[in-house]
Formats: C-alpha cells, structure tokens, sequence
C-alpha cells in the first residue's frame, strides 16, 4: 500500500485517481477525433421576391443573376452550377479551385461606360457614358469546409487605351485571417494627368495605397463556410488634383473597410472607372479542391442593398452538422445588424430545415408586435441556433443573412418615380 507524507500528497493523489476514472468520452469507445462537434448554423438563403428592384433600376449598370444563360461578358470563363444558387433556384458563377490550382474555375470581365473600344468589338454596357463612383455586389458561398484564403476575388478599374493601361484600380482582396481588404492602386504620375502604366497589371508603374484594413468577418475561414454572404464595394474616383477618393467593403451589410483621402488619378480626366473583374486565383494554390460560387451580380451609380423577399419570406437553414441528428431549430429576425428591435421570434421548429416567417411559425413582436407579416420599411438581420437528438443546442450565430421586404405596388411605382428624379 501506498504511503502518504502528508495530508496534501493524499488529496493529490486522490485526485489523480478521480480524474483518470471520470475523463471519459462522452461516447464509450469512439475515438476522441471522430466526435463531432455541433455546429452554429446559419440561415444559407432566403427565397426572394420575383422581381427585384435592380430589374428596372435606373441607377443599375448591369446585373447577372446567373439564371437564363451566359450573359455578353468582354471575357468571361468558367461554367454557371445550376445546383448552386441564392435563392434556391437557377444558377451561380463557379469560383472554386482544384487542389493545388492558382486559377479557379471562372471569371467574368465586364466593361461598360467609357471603355476603350474603337471598333465595337465586344459588349460594352451603358457605352460612353463616364463613371466616377460606382458600387459592385455580390453573394458569395464558399463549400463547407472550406480552407484557405484565395488571393483575388473583385477589381474595378480604369481602363484608359487598347494596350489596357490602367488609370487606376480598386481592389478587394484576401486580408490577413482569412478576411478582405481594400488594396487600391493608383496609374497615374501623382497629381499630374500622365498615366505611366504601360500595360495592364504594370505593377513596376503603379503605386499601391496601402493593403489595409483587413475586415473583422474572417470570409473565407472554416467557420464561416457553407452559406451565401453578401460583399458590396464602392470605388469613388478622386476630383482631379485632389486626394479625397474613396474605397469601402461591407459584408453582410456592415461597414467592415473604408479608405478615405485616395488620391486614385491625379488629375487624368479622360475616362472614369469602366470595369469590373470578378476573380478566381490564388497566388500559392489552392489546399485541396473545393467549392466556391458567385451569385447576383450588380454594378450601379448608387448603394445596392440586399436581395428582397415577399412580406413572409421562406429561410433556409444550413444543413444540419453535429453529433447524433437534428432535433430542432429556432430562428429570430431583428431589425439591424446588433439585434436591438428583434422583431420575430419562432417556435422551437423541428427537423425541416426551412421556415415561413408567419404567426403559425412564431410570434411577432419588437416594433412589429401584433403584425403577421415583415414591413417594407425594414432591413432585416437572422440568428439562428440548433439542437441534436442528444439535447445539446448550439451558440446563437451572428446576426446575418440581411434582406428587405417588397414594396406593395404604389409604393413601388413612388420609387421609380423618386429614383428617375435623382
């Protein structure tokens, strides 16, 4: 038999002794590694209305949501997944990456404005009009499981001759952790009118205005794979020979990076911004192979806002991942980004995992208390949490996945109205 010195070597060994026998696995003799751990879903889409407002929206350049076929790109490569697609039906962009690969499965380059073209050899939208200040969006799903960060995913820029010099380029691109960054780039010799890029991508001739600030929403990380996201940008060229351009990024409907005090052309006036690039490349190559898309692409003069949906839209929850299976879910909507007015909440839902938001689903309450449907007045932000059969839920997710309600038909035509006088 052991002998003990003193009082406190007992209790330590005794202690060992307890914790060898009690630190077991929760399931008896499946190896720790193969344990799954219960994921926090997310809501992977919403069903939208069938007409969106950018369908007839002035301020609208171009937009492809990727349904009806190959729309009249000035290049474009890769095929549309009628499998993938926001909003559950027709098709998205392939953007993803055999392993090892440095070019993904597609791009789309689409010139419009003032883009040099003097013998009308390719599809220039809205030709010769000039842009100073355009926002571009998309929705963008990563394969669950997702690893890595893919260097290149957006660009606009200023293409100023047939030798494709650039007057300058704004950039969204893989950060540090995983997350987006602006990197905007000027081609023009500082405040003067000569732009001294020689070619396209003549990184000896232009000057780069700072890699920064990588978002606080880690993209492309494990975590946050397996649901659609939404990326806006905005690229304001700077008034000649002054240095207030301006570069911003929101993500899921937050301010994530801006710039401010760009000085992007000098004083070079002779075209305004004219492309924008979506992209598929990674500098080192990809991990391993895996899934990325592109969804509802849109160009236009003024902020785009998200997808909307009919006053008691139809979510979708990413499928279920975790140990055992799915017992139930709940989800809630609120009005902005910190869930200060939660406006619906839903019964404890079970293993279907989409949901009508109705009274019959859940209760409205917050500002809407009462109401049996969404308001158009609105954007609306999801959380949602699971359960598995072993009756363990999940962490809440982030308030995500942000949407508006459309407008009944004389509200709509007042939009239109407003929109032509602007």
């Amino acid at each position: 038999m052991t002998k003990y010195n003193s009082l406190s070597g007992f209790i330590l060994v005794l202690g060992i002794m307890f914790n060898s026998c009690c630190e077991t696995d929760s399931k008896p003799g499946v190896p720790e590694e193969n344990i799954k751990s219960l994921d926090v879903p997310r809501i992977d889409f919403v069903v939208m209305a069938e007409i969106q407002p950018h369908q007839n929206n002035p301020n609208v350049i171009w937009y492809d949501d990727f349904n009806n076929g190959e729309n009249d790109y000035m290049e474009s490569s890769g095929d549309i997944d009628p499998d993938e697609s926001f909003g559950g039906s027709g098709g998205s962009m392939k953007a993803g990456f055999k392993q090892g690969a440095i070019n993904g499965e597609g791009n789309r380059k689409l010139a419009f404005g003032d883009f040099p073209d003097p013998d009308n050899s390719i599809n220039v939208a809205q030709r010769g009009r000039q842009f100073n200040d355009i926002y571009w969006r998309i929705y963008v799903k990563h394969e669950y499981g997702w690893q890595g960060a893919p260097a290149k995913m957006s660009r606009a820029t200023s293409i100023v001759s047939g030798n494709w010099q650039q007057a300058m380029i704004s950039h969204v691109w893989s950060g540090k952790n995983n997350s987006l960054t602006l990197d905007p780039a000027s081609g023009v010799d500082g405040q003067s009118s000569n732009v001294i890029t020689t070619k396209y991508n003549d990184f000896d001739n232009l000057t780069w205005l700072g890699n920064k600030p990588s978002s606080e929403f880690q993209i492309s990380s494990t975590g946050e794979s397996g649901y659609w996201v939404l990326v806006e940008s905005r690229a304001k060229l700077n008034t000649p020979g002054k240095s207030d351009g301006l570069a911003r990024l929101w993500i899921d409907g937050r301010l994530e990076a801006e710039r401010e005090d760009l000085n992007f052309r000098g004083s070079y006036t002779d075209h305004g911004i004219n492309a924008v690039f979506l992209e598929s490349y990674w500098n080192g190559g990809s991990i391993k192979t895996q899934g990325r898309w592109y969804d509802n692409f849109i160009v236009s003069t003024k902020t785009i806002e998200p997808v909307v949906c009919p006053s008691n839209p139809t979510l979708y929850k990413t499928p279920y991942q975790g140990p055992e299976d799915l017992a139930a879910w709940e989800v809630e909507l609120a009005t902005n980004c910190k869930g200060d007015d939660i406006v619906y909440k839903s019964k404890e839902l079970g293993k279907k995992e989409n949901v009508e938001i109705n009274v019959s689903n859940g209760s409205f309450c917050g500002s809407l208390n009462g109401k049996s449907d969404l308001s158009s007045e609105n954007t609306y932000f999801c959380r949602v949490h699971q359960k598995s059969t072993n009756g363990e839920w999940s962490d809440w997710s982030r308030w995500h996945q942000n949407f508006e309600i459309e407008e009944e038909p004389g509200e709509l035509q007042d939009t239109f109205i407003a929109l032509q006088s602007n």
